[in-house]
């Protein structure tokens, strides 16, 4: 059994407050219970289809016609149809709760940016790299980049909740 904070007095809306928590305190030998590490890395890779995106469009109800209609977005900055940038997140969602640090992982922040236009069928790599792990939580880099051109369309970070290594 892991060992549990007591009591703490914290200051909280002006006043002095006594807050009992239990929290684990983990100790180096606990973190070795977990089955990532700093540095460890897992990639995963996919081409996006114009059905995919129409399903996307219709489980969200996102129906800009930047991502749906070709005569539409030739005429913008795109020239064709792009997809969703929330649906490229998603294939980070799925390396980080498949493949590292896998299933049991939760999101609890991130920070992306979209450098540059998905199109459709394009072959995009995603790639995650843990940077820091503080007790359960790591923060981990990710990447998504096309493969022929080496565009990177998404980047940033995210902070998941790691789940424990499975007991053996």
């Amino acid at each position: 059994m892991l060992p549990v904070i007591s009591c703490r007095h914290l200051w909280w809306g002006g006043l002095r407050r006594r807050i009992c928590l239990n929290q684990p305190v983990l100790s180096r030998q606990h973190l070795q219970h977990l089955h990532i590490r700093v540095g460890d890395r897992a990639e995963l890779s996919r081409a996006f289809t114009q059905r995919d995106v129409v399903t996307f469009s219709e489980l969200t109800g996102d129906v800009n016609p930047l991502h749906l209609n070709e005569d539409f977005a030739k005429h913008t900055k795109f020239g064709k149809t792009v997809v969703h940038g929330v649906l490229i997140n998603g294939l980070i969602s799925a390396l980080l709760g498949t493949k590292m640090p896998g299933p049991g992982c939760v999101f609890l922040s991130q920070e992306i940016k979209f450098p540059a236009p998905l199109y459709v069928e394009e072959v995009v790599l995603a790639s995650a790299e843990v940077k820091k792990l503080k007790r359960f939580i790591a923060i981990i880099a990710v990447s998504c980049f096309v493969i022929e051109s080496k565009k990177t369309v998404m980047e940033g970070w995210v902070k998941v909740m790691v789940p424990e290594a499975p007991k053996s």
